[in-house]
Parts: C-alpha cells; sequence; structure tokens
C-alpha cells in the first residue's frame, strides 16, 4: 500500500505523466476506459462471491479508484458504474435496477434495493467562471452514501453530498437534496421526509409538510 500510494503521488506531481498515463486509460472522446483496459479490469476490481453484473452494463471503471461489489449483489441490464473521479463501493446482497446510473465517489451499503432508471451522482460540474466554457472548468465531488437497508424508488435521483440513513425509503421520482435521518420515508422535489419512525411509541409517525422542511 505504502508503494502504491508513493507511486500515486509521484504520479500527481508530475502534470506531464499523469496526462500520458489518463491518455493511455481513458478514451479522449468516448470519456471511458480504453478496451486494453477493460479487458483486464478483472486484475483490479473487486467482486465479491455470487456477485452479478449483466453483460449489457456499461462500466466505466479505471484503475485511478477502488472499485467494489459485495457478495451476492446484483447490477442489472443496461445499468453505468463510473468510478473515474471518485471510489463507487456496492456492499452485500445489494441489487442495482435496470438503467441504474452510478457515479463516484459513492459508497452504497449492505440490502439497499434500486428501482429503475434511479441515478446516484457523486460528481458536479463546476460552472461560476462566466469567461470560460462549463466543459473547460472541471469538476467537484462530495461523497453519497446510502446505508444499509434502503430502498430507493424508481427513477430517483439522488445528489452529490447526500447522506440516506439506515432502513429509510425514497420515494419513486424524489430529487434528494439533503440528508436523510435513518428510518424516515422521504418524497418529492425536493424530496422532504413525511414519516419516521418512533421508537418510543414503536410506530411510524406521519410528518406535518410544514415541518418537514425542518428535518
Amino acid at each position: 500500500m505504502g508503494v502504491m500510494n508513493s507511486l500515486k503521488r509521484k504520479i500527481k506531481e508530475n502534470p506531464t505523466l499523469k496526462r500520458r498515463l489518463h491518455r493511455f486509460v481513458m478514451h479522449p472522446t468516448k470519456t471511458r476506459p480504453n478496451f486494453w483496459i477493460r479487458a483486464v479490469s478483472f486484475l483490479y476490481l473487486k467482486r465479491g462471491k455470487g456477485s452479478v453484473i449483466y453483460r449489457s452494463v456499461r462500466q466505466d471503471l479505471p484503475p485511478f479508484n477502488r472499485f467494489e461489489l459485495g457478495a451476492y449483489s446484483v447490477v442489472e441490464d443496461f445499468s453505468c458504474l463510473n468510478n473515474a473521479v471518485g471510489d463507487l463501493i456496492i456492499g452485500h446482497h445489494t441489487r442495482i435496477g435496470l438503467h441504474n446510473t452510478l457515479i463516484g465517489p459513492a459508497q452504497i451499503g449492505n440490502h439497499v434495493n434500486l428501482a429503475q432508471n434511479v441515478t446516484v451522482t457523486g460528481l458536479n460540474h463546476i460552472y461560476e467562471a462566466i469567461d470560460l466554457r462549463i466543459d473547460e472548468q472541471g469538476v467537484e465531488t462530495h461523497p453519497v452514501i446510502i446505508e444499509d437497508d434502503v430502498w430507493i424508488g424508481a427513477n430517483a435521483v439522488i445528489l452529490p453530498g447526500v447522506t440516506i440513513g439506515k432502513h429509510s425509503v425514497i420515494g419513486a421520482g424524489s430529487i434528494v437534496t439533503r440528508h436523510v435521518p435513518p428510518y424516515s420515508v422521504c418524497i418529492g422535489n425536493p424530496a422532504r421526509v413525511v414519516k419516521r419512525y418512533d421508537k418510543e411509541q414503536k410506530r411510524w409517525i406521519k410528518i406535518d409538510l410544514s415541518e418537514s422542511n425542518h428535518y
């Protein structure tokens, strides 16, 4: 690990070497790993026992950052996995549904279920400098964390920097822009908590929508 960290540091300190290495790994137009990198991806991608990634899944997974898929987890058809700008870690017994897009940095826990067409992204484009094109300004990253035992409905979008707490439910079509506490039901655009589990009363409590902005 020490040797690898030292190598990474040397590459970062040498812009020319970094640029050449990036060009060797990533196609400049397709912005995905070159075919010779994809051909040997089994050597550096970490896959758990019984895990499944269907053939139609687009794997934009260069060796710059970590990718891990836990035991008995499944990535369904036509999804996209991308760790080009940050680690992408998926836990055990987790199901990534059809047409999902996962862009690191993101950490998804165990026994998580993502329905169809869900987007999870830890990446934002920088745009503030008006004398530069947006595609010249690079990106910024804020990790997404989805804790264990979470269910996310179809067409939901989880934006950078969000943490979704354990045993929470995100309604279909929701746009999640801020943290969701554990044991919550969160819906809407922007998403708001509408129900929470009360441990003292041992039951789910509905939350007045006028109060849900303060969760």
